[in-house]
């Protein structure tokens, strides 16, 4: 059996992040318009996912454990209720207290989903996060394709998101997935993994913060610095999605030959290639190429540093551990955005994309001290 059809249930789950990310980051210039706020502003409304986010680490294994087969499902359903209220709001305080009730949905469900995920790559021995992160980068691109027509013909966000809510609704029932929950083994005297965790959550935070500007700024990159249209802005995000995909399915092939370390190294040069190509683009064209490089590169080095812990920790702290990591990372989605907004109100966009292109050099010492973490991969149910 494929990656896809052993692990078809989480991956349906990353469809649904996927799919309200693409839409929201195709829509970043009507929600700036919207709320009448400049670079800086609206960089740090986007900081409100964060408090969301913040709560769904302390909330998500707790859930996992209540609601066991369901986490996914409740997360669904969360995240699509939770993105008609943001859609809507023209107010900016309130346009961020709604994006931490998105965040906390959101982060809710990622956690469950990867988790569920790493559970599965312990009972199979297989390479199995590549794949998955793959269908996120799928959905996010279609969704951002069909946002760039929904914008031409001027439909407001919040009927878009309702029609993907609605597409999600169906999806619901498959998403119910069993789960076992290890014990801690006789004898194990193990501390909790704080340095891994760090380890491998500073891999993640870095991967999706670059990622994360790509997906909140592209648009506005394209039309405002290189004079693009609505539907050329908001192709740069579907770019990113799309190579993004096609990086994590390659990525899922990789990743059965080579180490999760090497895979990062490399990755992490080819994407911060792709940055600098973005900011010194002299025309949209130009800019999707410097967009697909960088989704190229930095589609596999987050669910390399998520398959890492998952093998890294006991058994009986994995969920644990990926939430920490998780949320880490996850967080890069909302800190980078207001990174991104005050470097691009001080120096332009373009010196805010050469930025990510130094962010992604610090996966390089990350992955060198990540490669002298011992492995402790059980063969569960083997």
């Amino acid at each position: 059996m494929n990656a896809l059809s052993v692990s078809r249930r989480p991956a349906a789950a990353f469809v649904v992040v996927g799919l309200f990310w693409g839409v929201f980051a195709a829509h970043v210039p009507v929600f700036k318009a919207q709320l009448g706020v400049n670079d800086a502003v609206f960089g740090t409304l986007l900081l409100g996912s964060a408090t969301g986010l913040v709560g769904s680490m302390w909330l998500a294994p707790w859930a996992d454990r209540i609601l066991r087969g369901r986490g996914m499902q409740v997360g669904a359903a969360a995240l699509a209720l939770a993105w008609l209220i943001p859609a809507n709001m023209t107010l900016p305080i309130m346009f961020a207290l709604s994006l931490s009730l998105v965040g906390l949905a959101s982060g809710l469900l990622d956690v469950v989903m990867n988790a569920r995920v790493s559970e599965l790559e312990a009972k199979t021995g297989r390479s199995l996060m590549n794949a998955n992160h793959a269908m996120f980068s799928v959905a996010y691109a279609f969704a951002a394709i069909v946002s760039s027509f929904t914008r031409d013909a001027g439909i407001p966000p919040i009927i878009v998101f309702a029609g993907f809510g609605a597409v999600v609704a169906c999806m619901i029932p498959f998403l119910h997935m069993d789960v076992t929950f290890v014990a801690r083994e006789e004898g194990d005297t193990s501390g909790y993994p704080l340095w891994p965790i760090a380890l491998c959550g500073g891999i993640v935070l870095v991967a999706f913060m670059s990622e994360a500007t790509v997906e909140a700024w592209s648009a506005l990159h394209v039309e405002r610095t290189l004079g693009g249209g609505a539907a050329e802005g908001a192709l740069g995000p579907a770019m990113l999605g799309l190579t993004m995909a096609f990086g994590r399915f390659a990525g899922q092939v990789v990743s059965d030959r080579l180490p999760e370390v090497q895979v990062v190294i490399w990755a992490s040069l080819i994407s911060a290639t792709g940055a600098v190509i973005a900011a010194t683009a002299g025309s949209p064209a130009m800019a999707y190429v410097g967009f697909g490089v960088l989704g190229l590169g930095v589609s596999v080095i987050g669910p390399m540093g998520l398959a890492l812990i998952g093998k890294v920790v006991a058994p009986h702290m994995r969920t644990e551990a990926i939430s920490r990591a998780a949320v880490i990372g996850f967080s890069g989605f909302f800190f980078a955005p207001v990174l991104m907004g005050l470097v691009s109100e001080a120096l332009g966009l373009r010196w805010a994309f050469a930025c990510v292109g130094l962010l992604l050099l610090l996966c390089l010492p990350l992955a060198l001290m990540a490669a002298r973490l011992p492995n402790q991969t059980r063969q569960e149910g083997r």
